[in-house]
């Protein structure tokens, strides 16, 4: 039986102090069947360039950029875009 996949979404809006440790929390979870969609609501710092590095090493990781819109418009950007069964929030500064 294969685990359900778990969609995971975090807005990120000039996030480059902590987004590194958020996306690295994700990958080092031990549930491994996940999605990881990250948006980038506009940030002026380096935080896309940050993820940009991570999508380059794990394909389960998605990364949307948008005008910024708020952390409300991203979350619901992130939802429309999740294919897992289950859904996860996690603030770019946060750590699961």
């Amino acid at each position: 039986m294969t685990e359900p996949l778990v969609s995971i979404i975090t807005p990120a809006y000039n996030a480059e102090r902590f987004i590194a440790a958020a996306i690295g929390s994700v990958i080092n979870q031990t549930w491994k069947n996940w999605e990881l969609i990250i948006v980038n609501d506009g940030s002026s710092d380096r935080s896309e360039e940050i993820c940009q590095k991570f999508l380059a090493q794990d394909s389960r990781i998605k990364l949307i950029t948008t005008p910024n819109h708020g952390v409300s418009h991203a979350r619901n950007t992130g939802l429309k875009l999740a294919s897992g069964e289950y859904i996860g929030f996690l603030d770019a500064d946060d750590q699961i």
